[in-house]
């Protein structure tokens, strides 16, 4: 809700106010005469408050400026009230005429002491303001909340896409150099490692796109995954998984895993130590995803590969 919506709706509610209580009164014509100045003082005042009081100094917690500014924009527009027109409530009653002694102060038969028409004014205006003010205050509150909503999920989406970048041509350079060996000497694993290779491509082209997808499409591209890397050697790779999903169809955000895969295979060197070893584990049910990877550590430093990545 912009500042323009807030004023019209702040306005038709105290508009909405004076009617209700003119109605109450009989429709009294002299009602709307007395108190129609202080209706206009009051859309004016919430209109300084929505347009610049507010955003100037209450929301960036400028608080003692606000106050003193609020308190005098009141105080104004009270003695104004009082000073150029009739005050918002209707006058003490009529009563019969006699010496001035006779009628007023306490006792019998004298007038009531009329409070000063100032603080009348200032009252219904501090009313209105302070009820302007903790809506505003509410509106503000929601708005930052929905800001801060929306920057998070940008960087979500902006941190995924610089995710994907990096994995995806690492990856995909390593594998393609595996499957140009398989093609030199003539393996029966080339057709399969193509075809292992083309279903990750689709997975990262078509899929990765979705802001979640079947956990099942990320357990297959981790399986095509080892089984690309496996072409690095002829033996066996010491690689364990355990894949229990109870729901194929449980959703998570695309590309959620494959970061800690990528990195276990890198630093843990299980493609160069007889020692080494790997253990992926996923179970998923309708209410909690378990996924721990685990690998052994080498006990000499490794030399990192220079081709840019996770890892």
């Amino acid at each position: 809700m912009n500042r323009t919506k807030r004023f019209l709706f702040q306005s038709f509610l105290w508009l909405t106010i004076w009617v209700t209580a003119w109605l109450l009164l009989d429709d009294d014509i002299d009602f709307i005469r007395k108190n129609g100045p202080s209706l206009v003082f009051q859309i004016a005042v919430i209109a300084s408050l929505i347009f610049y009081v507010a955003p100037a100094f209450l929301f960036k917690k400028k608080y003692i400026l606000f106050v003193l500014i609020s308190l005098g924009l009141l105080v104004f527009s009270s003695y104004f009230i009082s000073e150029g027109f009739t005050g918002p409530i209707d006058g003490p009653p009529n009563f019969p005429e006699g010496p001035p002694g006779d009628h007023e102060g306490p006792g019998p038969g004298r007038r009531p002491m009329a409070p000063p028409q100032f603080m009348i004014n200032f009252l219904v205006l501090s009313l209105a303001y302070i009820l302007a003010t903790l809506i505003e205050t509410f509106l503000f509150a929601q708005r930052k909340e929905r800001e801060s909503i929306r920057i998070k999920n940008e960087n979500l989406q902006t941190e995924l896409k610089l995710l994907k970048s990096q994995i995806n041509p690492h990856f995909l350079f390593n594998a393609l150099n595996n499957i140009y060996a398989l093609s030199v000497t003539n393996s029966n694993k080339t057709q399969q490692s193509i075809s292992a290779l083309a279903n990750m491509l689709r997975y990262v082209l078509y899929e990765c796109d979705r802001p979640v997808v079947p956990i099942q499409k990320e357990i297959e591209y981790i399986e095509n995954y080892l089984e690309l890397f496996a072409l690095k050697s002829s033996k066996a790779f010491p690689i364990t998984t355990d894949f229990q999903v109870l729901d194929k169809g449980t959703l998570i955000a695309p590309m959620l895993l494959i970061p800690f895969l990528e990195n276990a295979l890198k630093h843990g060197n299980i493609d160069s130590n007889a020692d080494a070893s790997l253990r992926i584990k996923i179970h998923s049910n309708v209410e909690s995803l378990l996924f721990e990877i685990e690998n052994s550590i080498p006990q000499t430093p490794i030399k990192k590969d220079a081709v840019g990545g996770i890892g």
